[in-house]
């Protein structure tokens, strides 16, 4: 019965996405999140890859198989680490200019940033990178929404060497909360930021 419950799961559409970072490749669903959070969480992301947060604690809470101390919910949406592979994860430097492609499938007016996020702590590191106070995805549809909120760049900081040097230790995170609906969505990016003696032998062989 499980292992027809988990075949039926793969086959829900994410279509109905309310929104999430396109490129560079965000984190996705594997086996590491069904373990930690369990399949009531995963068959809401699949039905949405970005269903607002506040929906899965519930359908978390009913499932045996939740493990709250792996399963944080309020990072990345419980998406874990373990289940991106190793060619999603970036590779940047301070100062590097990243642009950022995100879908926003159903517009929710409302405040938004991109920020690095320490995955230990879940706590914003610095300053936020790219900040909308308001006016967020406006509109009732996806053309409503304006291009500079869809493709836009952010510079990556100087110093993250040493705190997000392994994978995995930080992301960059795109936040966004609809006021009129009361809901947040996430989406996050794993990457390593090279140190400054890395860089300072690429200029030297450059």
């Amino acid at each position: 019965m499980h292992t027809l419950t988990a075949a039926l799961i793969t086959l829900i559409p994410t279509v109905l996405s309310h929104g999430l970072i396109q490129s560079p490749p965000s984190r996705p669903v594997g086996p590491a999140i069904v373990s930690a959070c369990g399949n009531g969480v995963v068959s809401q992301i699949r039905a949405d890859n970005t269903s607002h947060v506040e929906g899965l604690p519930e359908a978390a809470a009913k499932d045996s198989a939740y493990k709250p101390s792996q399963c944080n919910l309020w990072l990345c949406k419980g998406l874990q680490f373990a289940d991106n592979p190793a060619t999603n994860i970036q590779k940047w430097s301070a100062g590097q200019v990243v642009p950022l492609k995100v879908w926003v499938r159903i517009p929710h007016e409302g405040s938004a940033n991109v920020s690095v996020v320490d995955t230990k702590t879940n706590q914003v590191v610095g300053d936020m990178l790219k900040v909308w106070k308001s006016g967020y995805a406006p509109g009732r549809a996806e053309k409503d929404v304006p291009l500079d909120q869809k493709e836009f760049s952010v510079t990556i900081p100087n110093g993250l060497e040493q705190r997000c040097a392994t994978a995995g230790a930080c992301v960059l995170q795109w936040w966004w909360y609809g006021t009129g609906a009361k809901q947040t969505y996430e989406s996050c990016v794993d990457f390593t930021i090279a140190s400054n003696q890395t860089n300072h032998a690429r200029q030297f062989q450059a």
